[in-house]
C-alpha cells in the first residue's frame, strides 16, 4: 500500500500538473479586459456574470472568507451565477505539526481576522503527511445527493476547524457529511471513493491551476463582455464588491448600446 505521500503524488501525477508550492505573500488580484465580446451573436444572450470560488475544505483561510462568499450569493442573487469547486492543496502546503498550525491560526485569526475564537487544530494527524482528501472528496460526492450548496462541505469544515474532528479519516469525513444531509453514509462513501468524483476534483484542481495561482481562496469573476478579474487569496468583501459593481455596469452599458444602436457592422 503506498504511503500518504506517494498516493498524493499519484493524484498530482493523473492530473498532469505540477502545483506549485504556497508563497508566503497573499493577495494577487489580476484584471484582464484585453479582449471584450462583441460579436452580434454572442452579444445578444448576454449570460449572468458568473462567481467561481476555489477552495480547500480545511483551508483556514477559506473558513474566514466563507462571510464574504455567503454575502456575494446574497447581494447578487439573480445577477450572477456562483459556484464553488474543490482546489486541492498539496501535501507540502499543510503544517508540519500542530504547533505550526496553532501559529498559524493565530497569525490569521487572531491577528488578520480580529475573530473572537481560534480555530481548533485536533484534525491534525502528523501520520498523513500532509494528505487529506477525504473531506474535499466527500463534499464533492454530496453534489450527486442534491447538494450543490454549502451545507455539507461548511459541516465537515466546522467538525474539522472549530471541533478539532479528524475528518481526514473518510469514514469520519462521510459521517460527518452523511448527518448533516441525512445521507445514506453507504452510498455517499461509496460515490466519494468513486472514480467520476475524482476525476472532477482531478479537474477542478487542474483548472485552479491553469489560472496560474495557488492560494485558496480564489475568486474568478467572469462576465457576458469578456471581462476577467482573478483574486488569489484575497478574504475582504470591498474590492470583490467593487469589480463585481464595475463588471456588472460595463456589462450593461454594452445591452444598452446594442438596444439603441444594434450590433456591430459586419464590415
Amino acid at each position: 500500500m503506498p504511503s500518504p505521500r506517494e498516493a498524493s503524488a499519484a493524484l498530482a501525477e493523473t492530473r498532469g500538473v505540477r502545483a506549485p508550492r504556497l508563497q508566503n505573500t497573499r493577495g494577487t488580484v489580476r484584471v484582464a479586459a484585453g479582449s471584450r465580446v462583441d460579436a452580434g451573436s454572442r452579444v445578444a444572450k448576454l449570460r449572468a456574470m458568473k462567481v467561481t470560488y476555489y477552495l480547500e475544505v480545511l483551508s483556514s483561510w477559506c473558513h474566514w472568507v466563507e462571510p464574504v462568499w455567503k454575502e456575494l450569493n446574497v447581494r447578487y442573487a439573480g445577477r450572477a451565477e456562483f459556484e464553488w469547486k474543490i482546489a486541492l492543496m498539496n501535501p507540502g502546503d499543510f503544517p508540519v505539526s500542530q504547533a505550526q498550525c496553532d501559529w498559524f491560526y493565530r497569525r490569521s485569526g487572531g491577528t488578520v481576522m480580529r475573530a473572537p475564537y481560534m480555530l481548533n487544530s485536533g484534525w491534525f494527524e502528523a501520520a498523513r503527511q500532509g494528505v487529506y482528501h477525504a473531506p474535499n472528496l466527500v463534499a464533492e460526492a454530496a453534489k450527486d445527493f442534491g447538494f450543490t450548496g454549502d451545507e455539507i462541505r461548511l459541516a465537515i469544515a466546522h467538525a474539522a476547524l472549530r471541533e478539532g474532528v479528524k475528518t481526514g479519516d473518510m469514514a469520519v469525513a462521510v459521517k460527518v457529511a452523511a448527518t448533516a444531509g441525512r445521507i445514506d453514509a453507504k452510498k455517499l462513501r461509496r460515490a466519494a471513493e468513486s472514480a467520476e468524483v475524482l476525476a472532477r476534483v482531478q479537474a477542478s484542481t487542474a483548472e485552479f491551476f491553469s489560472h496560474q495561482i495557488n492560494q485558496r481562496p480564489s475568486f474568478i469573476l467572469t462576465d457576458a463582455i469578456g471581462d476577467k478579474a482573478v483574486f488569489s487569496g484575497l478574504v475582504r468583501l470591498d474590492p470583490l464588491l467593487a469589480t463585481i459593481d464595475a463588471m456588472l455596469a460595463d456589462t450593461a452599458a454594452y445591452a444598452a448600446h446594442r438596444a439603441h444602436h444594434g450590433g456591430p457592422p459586419v464590415k
